[in-house]
């Protein structure tokens, strides 16, 4: 069972998120919240695998929840979607650096919501490639926050590098197995190899290594 939490101070959304939630077998709904104070003590007191959490609320806003819950290792099980109005703006950008492992647009089909709360719960990342697009080319290597020393990258293999960058695309390991004809797994191995020698917590900061680091994106059409 996948023990999800909701942040938005509107309440209809709220009431939209739980209907969707309520409705599926393996996803249970622990908590919601109208704004970031309380989406932080909910995720203290439940610890929800997921939380969707809405960027732009009153006191303490996403981002804020998101740097409070990066910043305290007992909180490390619970994986982050923001459920934004917007595809990208520079609170997408802050929250990508602060630890989000997802983007939705409120607009998004229920289907979608449903399927990103298994992709993220599971460990993966949500980062649609047009999201990672637009934000390497406003942010580029002016993201902030820490990056792996310099020893770190250099124990990276050729092949390991190639597929950061193509992490830092948005696409799936299926998709970059496609685009460079290997197999899945060999993608999967080596995309967990290149995390534990950044000591990346999940594919969205790798993301942001590759961006910082000044790594060449592929550049994926669509």
């Amino acid at each position: 069972m996948i023990k999800v939490a909701l942040a938005d101070d509107d309440e209809l959304v709220r009431m939209g998120l739980r209907v969707l939630v309520d409705r599926e077998d393996d996803l249970e709904l622990v908590g919601e919240a109208e704004n970031g104070e309380r989406a932080l003590a909910l995720v203290r007191s439940a610890r929800p695998d997921v939380l969707l959490l809405d960027l732009k609320m009153p006191g303490l806003d996403g981002i804020g929840v998101l740097r409070a819950i990066a910043a305290d290792s007992r909180l490390s099980g619970t994986r982050v979607i923001v459920v934004t109005t917007f595809e990208i703006d520079r609170y997408v950008a802050e929250a990508l650096q602060a630890g989000a492992s997802g983007f939705l647009l409120k607009s998004n089909v229920p289907a979608e919501l449903v399927r990103a709360i298994r992709v993220v719960a599971a460990g993966q990342a949500l980062l649609s490639p047009s999201v990672t697009r637009r934000v390497v080319g406003m942010f580029g290597r002016h993201l902030a926050g820490p990056t792996p020393p310099r020893v770190a990258w250099d124990s990276l293999t050729t092949r390991e590098r190639e597929i950061v960058a193509w992490v830092a695309t948005g696409l799936s390991n299926d998709e970059i197995a496609r685009e460079l004809v290997l197999s899945p797994d060999t993608v999967r191995t080596h995309v967990s190899r290149a995390m534990v020698k950044l000591a990346a917590r999940d594919r969205a900061q790798l993301v942001v290594f590759a961006i910082r680091q000044g790594l060449t994106i592929p550049d994926v059409a669509g």
